[in-house]
């Protein structure tokens, strides 16, 4: 980036109202190579779909905008436009209107402010419930004092002592949410803070006026409460995206800081990644991660490719061959003239898929959701069609009315529905862990339930993702000692098996590594070598497919050792089970055509894909959902990442990369699959119980409401009454932690 024409990103994103106006957004823009231009932006502000969609809608209407993608999780605003790049500050300037603040997209910036967010949140969270859990005492003193006839003068006394508490830490803890609601009505619009900075301000208001005229009511622990709650659901909230949103971070931090930049002179410098171009010659050294895109010229080694392909098998690149970013050259010098670099690289390529699929599956609403939105509004109907119905058809006194209308309240208080998902969702999720499942997102199970495909990965999913000699003990003992002893002075893969076979062989010395090819030592008569058909002189017509080492010694016939990678203990047993669940299943792998037919001709799988890209498997799933099906997808490498999250719900075993299970919804550990049913079973037991739970807890609703309108139900039972609905479907929850054996046959 040209960071010497514009200001540098210095100062938290919550102080960037100032600074954007600063910033020469044209400088940031990149062409896109057909007359066009793109801009990658972080947004400050934005706290749901809502808002996503008000900005990229407000953005899609400029006639030259081709692309407007917020995404929620990481909050970075992908802007393209046909034109020049001088279009960008107005286009910036029209979504700024709307009273969020945008900056050029800084992952380390972004991390930073969220983490300086996270911190005021947790402040504020922590102040509220230490002041709700000394109102709720002195409420209680007051509770008390109704029955025992306090005295006025005392009950005051007590509502100026929750106010002195409640009014500074309402003051304090509801700036979060206040300049937010702040920022959106002074553009002209809403947002989900207005109403809870409306409804805490007004609670509050309220209760210090009755304080003051000696009321008998004051509601300051309600207000506190309440904003405590709301406080750690954002806190979690934003926990969970700032973890999604580390997965694509840590995904760029892949690439390499700095470069050594071999000049036409054939001097050699250091530069930032940023700073080189395309057409610059490149010096990458034996263990040094590739920072960009490009072309071997000189040079041949063995890059670790598992981010690209999945494989853990090296992959022998010669000049000529394209060589990718976030790559490891594993074992010689390369020169690689560089081709694309930033955005335009494989990696980044990665980190947009993952984001864009992160995006598609924010937009997933739970059933809880979904049946809270009618819920709640139909309940404040109620109670107040029920005062209005007591004052004027009843002619009843507007206190007492005012007190069924509360009875109404507090009866229908969606306590129970609330509890229909979530204790379900605490029980499997102990019953899960026990036997070694991590359930990483609140809606995997409702989304398992309804999987109805299975898609595979093939290296460290089906198998364990480590090569493994395939039968020691037809080998001369000699033999494999010898080869064993050559190949403990190298890291490759297979040199790595041949030492698990024969651990107790000590290295030899004076073995030579030839990088790309093998080892050699020098002995009377000749040469021993160990490594590929090529560098043993073995003809094409020696049978044998798979990965092999080859050993040759002066006056022998060569030896071959093969290797496997053996397939998980279950995996067998599981395919065999999920297809007798009626589930679809495929394999979508990036290794060679050969090995992922062997391997699903093995475990009966007729759908299978071989040599796929981490975009071949994303354009596949997508593809699923659109002929209807719902894919559960299960993979470990970091080519998986995309995918995993692109699929309606995943699953990924705990040895995978870090940036793989932050995609999944879900973990497992151990060597055997057979997690996979496991999930699967309980995932629909869960369902059968959340809907009981539903049905019960409305079927509360329909028996106590009515009583409640007519004022047959007093405050105080419709409390109990409201509890019990809450114990009974939490009851309801705890069956599945003891109907284990049904469970595990669905």
């Amino acid at each position: 980036m040209n960071s010497g024409k514009v200001v540098r990103l210095a100062t938290p994103v919550a102080n960037l109202a100032v600074d954007a106006a600063l910033i020469d957004y044209s400088a940031y823009c990149r062409a896109d190579g057909a007359g066009g231009q793109v801009l990658h932006l972080m947004a400050e502000g934005v706290h749901c779909g809502a808002c996503v969609q008000r900005i990229e809608t407000t953005l899609r209407r400029e006639p030259e905008v081709r692309q407007a993608r917020l995404n929620l999780t990481t909050r970075r605003l992908v802007l393209g436009w046909q034109g020049p790049a001088a279009r960008a500050n107005p286009l910036v300037a029209a979504a700024a209107e709307l009273g969020y603040r945008f900056m050029p997209y800084d992952p380390t910036e972004l991390g930073d402010a969220d983490a300086r967010s996270e911190r005021e949140l947790l402040r504020a969270m922590a102040v509220a419930g230490f002041a709700a859990s000394n109102i709720m005492l002195l409420s209680v003193s007051i509770w008390a004092g109704h029955v025992q006839e306090m005295g006025p003068a005392t009950r005051t006394l007590m509502h100026w002592f929750s106010a002195l508490i409640a009014l500074p830490t309402i003051a304090y803890s509801i700036r979060p949410f206040a300049r937010s609601a702040w920022a959106a009505l002074s553009h002209g619009r809403t947002n989900m803070d207005v109403p809870i900075t409306v409804g805490v301000l007004l609670t509050a208001g309220i209760s210090l006026f009755s304080t003051i005229t000696h009321g008998e009511h004051a509601y300051f622990d309600s207000a506190v409460s309440l904003l405590f709650f709301l406080l750690l659901g954002r806190y979690l909230d934003r926990r969970a995206r700032g973890q999604a949103r580390s997965a694509a971070q840590r995904l760029l931090a892949l690439g390499a800081q700095a470069v050594t930049v071999i000049a036409s002179s054939g001097d050699r410098r250091l530069l930032p990644v940023r700073e080189v171009v395309p057409g610059m010659m490149l010096l990458v050294a034996a263990g040094e991660r590739i920072a960009v895109d490009g072309r071997v010229r000189e040079g041949r080694s063995e890059l670790d490719m598992s981010l690209v392909t999945g494989e853990t098998l090296p992959a022998k690149v010669e000049p000529g061959e394209r060589v990718f970013a976030g790559t490891v050259n594993l074992a010689a010098p390369l020169r690689v003239e560089v081709a694309e670099v930033g955005e335009d690289t494989l990696l980044a390529g990665i980190v947009r898929l993952l984001e864009a699929a992160e995006q598609r599956r924010a937009r997933y609403v739970s059933l809880a959701e979904r049946i809270a939105r009618a819920y709640t509004p139909v309940v404040h109907l109620a109670a107040l069609l029920t005062f209005l119905g007591w004052v004027f058809l009843v002619g009843e006194g507007w206190q007492h009315a005012l007190l069924i209308a509360a009875s109404v309240l507090i009866i229908t208080c969606p306590c129970a529905l609330g509890l229909a998902v979530p204790a379900v969702q605490v029980v499997a999720s102990g019953r899960l862990m026990r036997r070694g499942i991590l359930l990483k997102s609140a809606t995997a199970l409702e989304r398992l339930a309804e999987a109805d495909t299975v898609v595979f990965d093939k290296t460290g999913t089906l198998t364990l993702g480590r090569p493994e000699l395939a039968d020691s003990g037809g080998f001369d003992p000699q033999a494999l000692k010898l080869a064993a002893s050559l190949a403990a002075n190298s890291r490759h893969p297979l040199a790595r098996a041949l030492c698990r076979a024969a651990p107790d062989v000590p290295a030899a010395s004076g073995v030579e590594e030839k990088a790309g090819l093998g080892l050699r030592l020098a002995v009377k008569g000749g040469e021993i070598r160990l490594g590929s058909r090529r560098w043993c002189s073995v003809g094409e017509e020696q049978p044998g497919e798979g990965p092999e080492i080859w050993l040759t010694e002066p006056g022998r016939a060569p030896l071959r050792f093969a290797f496997t990678d053996q397939l998980r203990p279950d995996a067998i047993q599981t395919v065999a089970a999920l297809r007798a669940r009626g589930l679809a299943i495929e394999l979508l792998s990036g290794d060679r055509e050969g090995t992922v037919r062997q391997v699903a001709e093995t475990l009966g799988i007729e759908a299978w894909r071989a040599a796929m890209t981490p975009a071949d498997k994303t354009a596949r799933l997508e593809q699923l959902a659109r002929d209807g099906r719902r894919v559960l997808m299960v993979g470990d490498g970091l080519n998986d990442a995309p995918a995993l999250a692109a699929a309606f719900v995943s699953l990924s075993p705990s040895t995978a990369a870090d940036i793989t299970q932050t995609s999944a919804d879900a973990v497992f550990q151990g060597v055997k699959l057979g997690a996979v049913t496991e999930l699967l079973g309980v995932a629909r037991r869960c369902r059968t119980l959340v809907r009981q739970n539903f049905l019960l807890a409305l079927g509360y609703n329909l028996l106590a409401v009515p009583m409640a309108v007519l004022g047959l139900v007093t405050p105080l039972v419709a409390a109990i009454a409201m509890s019990s609905s809450s114990l009974i479907v939490t009851g309801n929850a705890l069956r599945l932690g003891i109907d284990r054996t049904r469970s595990a046959r669905r």
